[in-house]
């Protein structure tokens, strides 16, 4: 049961999160006119912050130190980065697909690596 509950709050985390990332993104590409590669590092870092502290206290309950598991969150959030921007630079200069389409594809597919990078590794 508790299994259960993890898994639904990390999917409504997940989602605000995920919606973060995106509106961020959104803005900085198209209010503030910035390059599609800097609003993505800005967004995973602004949802990255959000993610931790969400996690760390409504999803995994975890009770440990907060720098240790900052530094850990970080790190596994690092090879999810590599996801998000490798994965925007692959569909839109590769593919030319539209950066807001390709923000919300690539998002899928980190959403689902970082809830297993947090389970097996940040609040084991």
């Amino acid at each position: 049961m508790n299994n259960k509950k993890e898994i639904i709050s990390y999917l409504i985390f997940g989602v605000l999160t995920t919606s973060i990332n995106i509106l961020v993104y959104f803005f900085l590409v198209n209010i503030a006119n910035l390059d599609f590669k800097l609003a993505t590092s800005i967004a995973w870092l602004i949802s990255v912050l959000f993610a931790f502290f969400t996690n760390k206290k409504y999803v995994f309950n975890s009770q440990k130190k907060v720098v240790k598991e900052l530094i850990l969150f970080f790190g596994a959030r690092l090879f999810s980065y590599v996801i998000d921007l490798g994965g925007m630079i692959v569909l839109i200069d590769v593919f030319n697909i539209n950066d807001n389409i390709a923000k919300v594809l690539v998002n899928v597919l980190v959403i689902i690596l970082n809830y297993f990078i947090s389970k097996l590794f940040v609040f084991k």
